[in-house]
């Protein structure tokens, strides 16, 4: 891709990330999070910021191969070491009303050569500190989004065989692709993609299900629903009203599970890239609401490093439906990145609950949350059940059906 071609791009990806993503307001500071790989696109990001009126923005940079080094080189007991007071810097950012925006270009399998123990050990630590700031995130305390920039690493796992160089530039035309910027007017397409999905999530709150069964290959799940939950789509909005996209690109509708009401199996449809490890070909099985037996062909040891992290880690934490026809799916077979993977598929996530998902959720004590069916867990982590061949009916109280996903896709409402 030239130079000017890419220059072009980058800055209607930032205004986007800016305007859109979080929804910037005038004398709002600016957290970025992003690998060293992304500096490019964060350049932009921080000069658009600042033409929006934000005061300050704040660059907190990490990199694959610092954090490799740690993995494979520092000593045994040390990997419960977190930065000094950095959950405590981001927990105030985010209680003064800070705009926070993540990049992720990580290589999937940058810690492959790591001990998933290690690993697992530092993910936990690390989740601990930041149990607060993450809390008031998943609460809608603060906007915040989660972009991508390619890697050299990443690019060369979406298209082996190509130049590094053809490669990257291959995962930016897909990127592009993917968050609309190749339309003529990305706002507005952005704009009308959000309404789109409000639509989808506004039919199936006035359905109240109490329950989702997912059938398909190597599939057979009943998900029950959180007491008052609530759809969500694209766009959401803090306590104070402002606007944001959480997640760019974005295809789903979802909502919060029940944590004790899940039953049956569940195959994942794609490979999972957590932790620098890839999980191929795995499986899960409930039992009231807990994954009770798991197995994959690859990755075994870190999916039950994974379920392991805590109670809360078997049990589901958010359910999302998306159409077989996304434009994500047709656009690269697999991008081993979840951001691009989950709005390709169906899914569902081990883990924390989102607050915001169930009537009453975000103002809720811990114990009050657990009663409705919000989960509770250190971990967030999705992963792909949705097929072409795939099928969700939705459950009422009564047990009368109706079909929301048959073949993979969306029935439009009767």
């Amino acid at each position: 891709m030239e130079s000017s071609t890419l220059d072009t791009y980058l800055n209607r990806y930032a205004d986007l990330t800016v305007r859109v993503g979080v929804g910037l307001r005038e004398g709002q500071r600016v957290v970025v999070r992003s690998p060293i790989d992304a500096a490019p696109l964060v350049r932009k990001i921080v000069e658009k910021a600042y033409d929006a009126g934000a005061p300050y923005v704040h660059v907190m940079w990490s990199d694959d191969q610092v954090e490799k080094a740690r993995f494979l080189h520092a000593p045994e007991d040390s990997f419960e070491e977190v930065p000094l007071g950095m959950a405590d810097v981001l927990t105030a950012m985010a209680e003064r009303g800070d705009a926070f925006i993540a990049i992720t270009a990580n290589d999937p399998e940058a810690l492959k050569d790591a001990d998933p123990a290690r690993i697992s050990t530092a993910r936990a630590a690390a989740s601990k500190s930041l149990k607060a700031w993450r809390k008031l995130q998943m609460s809608d305390a603060v906007p915040w989004t989660v972009i991508a920039a390619p890697s050299v690493g990443w690019a060369r796992k979406v298209f082996p065989g190509e130049t590094d160089e053809v490669a990257v530039d291959k995962l930016w035309d897909a990127i592009f692709k993917a968050i609309r910027l190749d339309q003529e007017d990305p706002v507005a397409a952005w704009e009308a993609h959000i309404d789109a999905l409000e639509v989808r999530a506004n039919y199936l709150n006035e359905q109240r299900f109490s329950a989702l069964h997912f059938r398909g290959e190597g599939t057979d799940l009943v998900v029950g629903l959180a007491d008052g939950h609530i759809w969500k789509a694209g766009a959401s909005f803090t306590q104070a009203g402002q606007r944001f996209v959480a997640n760019m690109p974005t295809e789903e509708v979802f909502t919060a599970p029940h944590a004790m009401r899940v039953d049956g199996t569940v195959r994942a449809s794609l490979p999972l890239s957590t932790g620098g490890h890839l999980i191929k070909d795995f499986w899960l099985r409930f039992e009231d609401g807990k994954v009770v037996e798991a197995h994959a062909e690859e990755g075994q040891d870190v999916l039950d490093r994974l379920l392991d992290m805590d109670e809360g880690a078997r049990r589901l934490g958010e359910v999302a439906l998306v159409s077989a026809d996304s434009p994500i799916r047709k656009s690269v077979d697999l991008f081993f990145n979840t951001l691009f993977d989950e709005n390709a598929a169906s899914h569902i996530a081990l883990g924390e609950a989102y607050r915001f998902s169930a009537k009453g959720g975000i103002e809720a004590s811990d114990e009050q949350a657990a009663a409705i069916g919000l989960n509770s867990s250190l971990i967030h982590v999705d992963f792909m059940i949705g097929a072409p061949e795939s099928h969700v009916e939705g459950v009422h109280e009564d047990d009368s059906r109706l079909p929301i996903i048959e073949q993979g896709l969306f029935v439009p409402p009767a």
